[in-house]
C-alpha cells in the first residue's frame, strides 16, 4: 500500500511565486483561477496525490490554498492585479519580476509585505503571518469560512446555496429534495436581459476535489431538462472534472470550487463582514449559517 504524503512534501506558497507570474505571462498576460491552477499543476509536474492533501482541522485542500496565498501575496508588491473576482492580471512589474529568481521574489514580497504591516495601525502580533519557511495552514477567512459551510447539515447548505443563488439574479429558485435524481438538488431561472435560462444546480459539502464522474453523472441527469447545470461544492474540481464540464459537444455546466463560493458569499455579504483598514479585515458572522 502506498503511504499517504505528508505536509512536508507539498510546494510551499513561496515556491509557487515564480511559476505563477510565468503561467500569467505564457497565458498572454491574464488567467482564471482556474488557467492558472491549471498551468502550475502542468509546469511543476504536480501529481494528482498530492493535489487531494487536505487540512486536518478545516478538510479544505492545501495546495490550491498554497496557491491562493501566493496570488495575494504577489498582489502586496503589484506583481499581479485582481480586477474582478477569478481574474487575475499580470501587470509590467509582474512580467519584469517573472525573470528573476526565486530567491529574489520572496525577498521583494516578503518586504513589501513587511511594508504594509508596518504601515496598519495596531496590528496584533499574533495575526502577523511569518512569510519565510510557512507551510503550516493559515487560520485565513477562507478556510475558515469552509470549515464553517462543512458543519451545516446537507439541508440547510441547500437552503443556504438558494438564497445565494436569489441574491445572484435567480429567480424561481427551488430546492428539489428528491433522491435518486442523479445529484440534482434543486432549479432556477436566470434572466439575462431579454434571455432566460433554465438552470439545474446540484449543492454538496465536499471535503476533496470533484472528480469528472460527478459531472459527467450529473450531465446526464439534467440531459433534456435544463438549458445549463451548476455544481456548487465547498471542495476543489479536478483538471479532468473542469475539461468534463466544457467538453465539445456536450452541454456545458458551470463549476463553483470553494474559493469561489467563499467570494460570493464575501460579494453578497451573506454571513461574512468586510472592515476595510489596509487590508480587508474578513469576520464571519455565525448565526447566520444557524438560521437554515
Amino acid at each position: 500500500m502506498t503511504a499517504s504524503p505528508k505536509h512536508s512534501e507539498l510546494p510551499k506558497y513561496t515556491d509557487f511565486f515564480k511559476p505563477t507570474l510565468e503561467a500569467l505571462r505564457d497565458l498572454g498576460g491574464s488567467g482564471s483561477v482556474e488557467e492558472i491552477e491549471d498551468a502550475l499543476v502542468s509546469s511543476m509536474k504536480i501529481p494528482a496525490e498530492l493535489l487531494n492533501v487536505t487540512y486536518s482541522k478545516s478538510g479544505a485542500p492545501i495546495l490550491p490554498d498554497r496557491m491562493s496565498w501566493a496570488r495575494s501575496f504577489l498582489k502586496i508588491p503589484g506583481f499581479i492585479t485582481n480586477p474582478r473576482r477569478g481574474v487575475w492580471i499580470l501587470t509590467e512589474e509582474g512580467r519584469t519580476a517573472a525573470e528573476r529568481p526565486s530567491a529574489d521574489l520572496r525577498r521583494i514580497v516578503a518586504d513589501a509585505y513587511n511594508a504594509s504591516l508596518a504601515a496598519k495601525k495596531a496590528v496584533e502580533s499574533e495575526n502577523d503571518i511569518a512569510l519565510v519557511d510557512r507551510g503550516e495552514e493559515v487560520d485565513d477567512w477562507t478556510s475558515r469560512l469552509l470549515q464553517r459551510l462543512m458543519t451545516m447539515s446537507p439541508s440547510a447548505f441547500e437552503q443556504l446555496c438558494k438564497r445565494i443563488l436569489r441574491e445572484s439574479g435567480f429567480t424561481r429558485v427551488e430546492v428539489t429534495g428528491k433522491t435518486n435524481d442523479g445529484g440534482i438538488d434543486g432549479v432556477g431561472v436566470l434572466r439575462i436581459n431579454l434571455v432566460s435560462f433554465h438552470v439545474l444546480f446540484q449543492c454538496k459539502r465536499w471535503k476533496n476535489a470533484v472528480g469528472s464522474e460527478v459531472v459527467r453523472n450529473f450531465r446526464g441527469a439534467m440531459q433534456g431538462r435544463a438549458d445549463k447545470g451548476l455544481i456548487i461544492t465547498t471542495g476543489t474540481f479536478t483538471a479532468e472534472g473542469r475539461r468534463e464540464a466544457t467538453r465539445d459537444g456536450a452541454p456545458a455546466i458551470d463549476l463553483i470550487d470553494g474559493e469561489t463560493l467563499c467570494g460570493l458569499l464575501k460579494d453578497l455579504r451573506l454571513g461574512v463582514s468586510v472592515r476595510e483598514v489596509i487590508v480587508e479585515e474578513i469576520t464571519i458572522n455565525n448565526e447566520f449559517f444557524d438560521q437554515f
